[in-house]
């Protein structure tokens, strides 16, 4: 289960010119921002006082795919079971960074718990609610706790949470205006300012340009992009994005997936987690799942071979081709943890599964491996094609289990084990 971030998964470059050029700062030992690849994250649910659930959850958003996951550290009992988390995971061999979520009360918890400080490899900061006629005082103690364990931060703004008397002022300053903008343009602008101005002050005390991440967190599609452009516009330091408070099921993924998508085409952000409210007992590593589909169907990072299957129509009136489609799609995530240490580059698979004729040949040509199912009334035949050509005809009731032997073999040419023998030979038609 441990991997190392530089190989983990496959980075599609973009061009220079497309990407916000942003300092590069190291979270445990995966880089955020500069030309390194966007980090997928998540966070876990569980009561981070239980270490055996945190744990566990941990382990399996990091087994998903997540290359950081974010724990909250909310009193004392989850203070004092952090070290012992990290030390499950790291007998585990799962060395996934943890990231501390502290509000309200972290430069106590930080400062009481050095276990806790030095086994996180990052801590999560709100400026709006660091603590009152304090806040300042409270920033800078944690950040003096991050110096002496040579911590990054996140300076997370969090529309929800926003410094009230950052807010009150700006709204003051505009209402005294000839002409006051919207109460939105104002709440926008007072994000990036708490956000900017957070960051100078960790700078005043000491932290690092290059130990510096922020997020500015809003519920809304169109105000995260407008957000972000212009944190963008004004900094370098790399940008942590995602809706807060997405929502459940399709509502959370289709507005995740449409403000991220945005933001990513222009180039802006260095890391991702897609904030998703799951079904009670649902899968957390849904999130992750997610953030990896967004950045693999953008061409930003491939990280597990991409199957294309077809709706279905009256000429498909059989499930079958459905059922397939499903089957291949879990076996490719099944064989994924054993693949990617065996089969490099194997994330950028391509496989068809089509129902008919009028697509399906066609599709499956461009696929690197594909298979046409026949319709409804066809003649019941399934050619598959590798590398565009036809290499045989499959019939009978195991059409499925000989696919993937076909699959199999193909990956074992197409991308075979480093050092073997195979690794250097031309892969055959």
């Amino acid at each position: 289960m441990a991997c190392p971030a530089d190989r983990r998964y496959h980075l599609v470059e973009m061009p220079s010119s497309a990407r916000h050029r942003t300092t590069t700062v190291l979270v445990g030992d995966v880089p955020v921002g500069g030309d390194h690849p966007i980090v997928v994250q998540s966070m876990t649910n569980t009561d981070t006082a239980d270490p055996d659930a945190t744990a566990l959850q941990v382990a399996q958003l990091a087994h998903a795919g997540s290359e950081l996951v974010r724990i909250t550290v909310n009193n004392d009992e989850a203070a004092q079971a952090v070290p012992v988390i990290r030390e499950k995971l790291d007998r585990l061999g799962v060395d996934v960074p943890i990231i501390g979520d502290f509000h309200y009360n972290g430069h106590l918890l930080l400062t009481k718990y050095p276990a806790c400080a030095e086994a996180l490899a990052k801590y999560r900061i709100n400026p709006g609610n660091v603590g009152g006629r304090h806040k300042d005082a409270n920033f800078q103690q944690i950040i003096e706790v991050a110096l002496a364990n040579r911590k990054p931060v996140r300076i997370g703004v969090n529309w929800g949470s926003l410094d009230q008397q950052l807010l009150t002022t700006m709204m003051d300053a505009n209402a005294a205006l000839p002409e006051p903008k919207e109460s939105r343009e104002v709440m926008i602008e007072a994000m990036v300012a708490s956000a900017l101005r957070s960051a100078q002050l960790a700078e005043e005390t000491g932290q690092a340009h290059d130990a510096i991440i922020l997020s500015a967190k809003v519920s809304g599609v169109q105000d995260l992009v407008e957000v972000y452009a212009r944190l963008a516009d004004r900094c370098d330091y790399p940008l942590h994005l995602g809706l807060t408070e997405a929502g459940l099921g399709t509502r959370g993924i289709i507005s995740s997936t449409a403000g991220l998508a945005i933001l990513l085409q222009r180039g802006i952000g260095d890391t991702i987690r897609v904030s998703l409210t799951p079904a009670p007992g649902g899968d957390r590593t849904e999130e992750v799942q997610v953030a990896q589909q967004v950045l693999q169907s953008m061409g930003l990072r491939s990280f597990a071979p991409q199957v294309s299957a077809c709706p279905g129509c009256g000429r498909t009136t059989s499930t079958f081709f459905q059922e397939m489609a499903r089957d291949i799609q879990d076996y490719l995530r099944d064989q994924m943890p054993s693949w990617r240490e065996h089969h490099p580059g194997v994330e950028e698979l391509r496989v068809a599964v089509m129902g008919c004729v009028v697509n399906g040949p066609g599709e499956s040509k461009h696929a690197d491996i594909g298979i046409s199912l026949p319709g409804t009334f066809e003649e019941p035949v399934a050619p598959v094609f590798v590398d565009g050509e036809k290499v045989t005809t499959l019939r009978g009731d195991d059409i499925v289990p000989r696919f993937l032997e076909i699959l199999d073999g193909y990956i074992e040419r197409r991308f075979p084990e480093p050092g073997s023998v195979s690794a250097g030979a031309t892969t055959p038609a």
